[in-house]
Formats: C-alpha cells, sequence, structure tokens
C-alpha cells in the first residue's frame, strides 16, 4: 500500500501563485507515476498534470501547459505542483495520484489516492 499526503491548498488572488506538495509513504518502491487531478464542484474530475517517478517525464493538461509545474524529489517520496498565474477557473479539490504503472490521464488508471486540499482562486 501507499498513502498520499496532500498540502499547500488555500486562498490566493487571481495571477497568484502556489505549490501543492503530496508525500507519499508505504510502499513508494512500487511507485511509477504519480499525478495530480482536480475537481471543481458539479464536475467531472479532471487529469491536470503527472511525472514518471524514474525518468521525470512529464505531461500536462492543455489548460495549465506553461502555467504550472510538476516535479518530485525522490530522496522526500514527494511530488510538487507548482501553479503559477492561477486563474478562478483553476478553483477546484486538489488531488494526487499513484500507480505501479505508466502515468496515464484517466482517474480510473490511478490506484492511490490521497484525500484532496482545497484551492480557492479569487478574481
Amino acid at each position: 500500500q501507499v498513502q498520499l499526503v496532500e498540502s499547500g491548498g488555500g486562498l490566493v488572488q487571481a495571477w497568484g501563485s502556489q505549490r501543492l506538495s503530496c508525500a507519499a509513504s508505504g510502499r513508494t518502491f512500487s511507485l511509477y507515476a504519480v499525478g495530480w487531478f482536480r475537481q471543481a464542484p458539479e464536475k467531472e474530475r479532471e487529469f491536470v498534470a503527472s511525472i514518471n517517478w524514474r525518468d521525470s517525464f512529464t505531461n500536462y493538461t492543455d489548460s495549465v501547459k506553461g502555467r504550472f509545474t510538476i516535479s518530485k524529489d525522490n530522496a522526500k517520496n514527494t511530488v510538487y505542483l507548482q501553479m503559477n498565474s492561477l486563474k478562478p477557473e483553476d478553483t477546484a479539490v486538489y488531488y494526487c495520484a499513484a500507480r505501479d504503472n505508466y502515468p496515464g490521464t484517466y482517474s480510473t488508471q490511478y490506484v492511490f489516492w490521497g484525500r484532496g486540499t482545497q484551492v480557492t482562486v479569487s478574481s
């Protein structure tokens, strides 16, 4: 089992920045990919970004390219999501997810999930 704990959410003004963290514990040696997803009220959970644990290959959804950066610290078993130029439409609960296979963009592909952290962007 892998446990994931997100942190770093909160209230931020539009065009501001925020960094989310996802700390992994447990059987972290089995990790292959970590992704960030988000879910706004009354909307489906959507893919935001992912990173390969072994080669750091990254992938982003189009709406965050150039604004968000996913990265990792192997020594700390932590994945980060640096969010810049935030917009009100980025408001959502952000979830960290992990799987023991290649990164994917569908939430159903991920086995381990954190409880989420709320990000609210005010206009």
